[in-house]
């Protein structure tokens, strides 16, 4: 068990953020996540953040992963006083950050993010891990699934995923697992890369439009410039920024804002979460 004093880090932020899907709140007040096949036990009270592991796997694994070394109350203070509204997105969404997540998972969330919400997003998941991941046990004695390697998805048929409820979007997974197995894209050679070629490489991918190599740059690979455009930023930028968002004023941590707004827009203006 690791306890970590931590500003601008809010559990319940992150697990509804729309970043990652294998996140979620147990009955008893924890968070648990599951990336890969590493489960993880979390919970919060107040700038308190317990870590339920070792200290190797906290130090390895989870402190890069939660982006803990980062000072996001500095981003916060460089926001235009006079943009009242990104002063209250930014407000409302402080104890969110940028998870650093595996490539391949991010690359089939965001494949099957399109033209679908957030609950659904994570039903697809949770059946595509039960169905061809690795069945795994956390220290409750509960099991769970590991995220499916590309390997493992990448000898079916195109049509395979539709039980998971992928729709349309099971091809988009299989070809792209096929790509990665072949070694048609090496994703250790798109980690090293920078913001502007690892976009470029993964809109190769069949599928993969801007907005989903944002969100796998920004939520995968941290290339905090990446600024990604859904439904709810673009209603956001018609509404508030006419002459469009002065990416430039925030350059260098553009992707953290996005998040501020997408929050704000997702859950703080109506209180729902889809």
């Amino acid at each position: 068990m690791i306890k970590v004093s931590i500003d601008n880090f809010d559990l319940e932020q992150i697990c509804r953020s729309g970043q990652c899907f294998r996140m979620a709140r147990r009955e008893d007040g924890r968070y648990c996540v599951i990336a890969g096949s590493r489960y993880l036990e979390l919970e919060q009270q107040d700038d308190q953040i317990i870590f339920y592991c070792e200290k190797e796997e906290f130090t390895k694994v989870w402190e890069s992963y939660f982006d803990l070394g980062r000072d996001y109350g500095a981003y916060i203070r460089q926001i235009n006083p006079g943009d009242l509204y990104l002063i209250n997105a930014a407000e409302f969404g402080s104890g969110i950050r940028i998870l650093q997540q595996d490539l391949w998972e991010m690359i089939v969330s965001f494949l099957i993010s399109q033209q679908n919400n957030i609950v659904r997003i994570r039903r697809c998941i949770q059946n595509i891990c039960e169905s061809y991941g690795e069945k795994k046990m956390n220290d409750r004695g509960e099991v769970y699934y590991g995220f499916p390697k590309p390997e493992d998805l990448a000898w079916l048929h195109e049509d395979d995923l539709k039980p998971c409820n992928l729709g349309y979007r099971s091809k988009y997974v299989v070809r792209t697992a096929k790509s990665i197995a072949s070694g048609e894209l090496d994703l250790e050679a798109v980690s090293r890369m920078s913001y502007k070629k690892a976009k470029e490489e993964l809109l190769k991918l069949f599928g993969v439009g801007e907005k989903v190599a944002d969100c796998i740059c920004l939520f995968a690979l941290h290339h905090l410039e990446a600024f990604p455009v859904d439904t709810h930023i673009n209603q956001a930028l018609q509404n508030h920024y006419k002459r469009g968002f002065p990416k430039r004023r925030y350059e260098g941590f553009q992707g953290v804002v996005q998040q501020y707004i997408f929050y704000y827009e997702l859950v703080g203006k109506n209180g729902i979460y889809q």
